[in-house]
């Protein structure tokens, strides 16, 4: 096998720089999604906790659910 010539693998390097541009660019989108649903997450289980919560006093406040609930 010949050995590479300057100009191919300067051709490999380029390459190479651009697909590690472009992994990096979307690991940086995936980092951002990341945090985006965690933000959601944490804000669904705090809803969710303030929901239990009021559903324990409205237990506890002797107030009859409705049937349908």
């Amino acid at each position: 096998m010949p050995e590479p010539t300057l100009d191919e693998l300067e051709i490999r390097i380029a390459y190479q720089d651009d697909t590690i541009r472009q992994l990096s660019e979307q690991i940086y989108r995936q980092d951002q999604a990341l945090a985006r649903l965690e933000a959601r997450c944490q804000a669904l289980e705090q809803r969710l906790t303030q929901m239990q919560e009021q559903d324990g006093e409205i237990a506890s406040s002797g107030v009859e659910r409705p049937p349908h609930y």
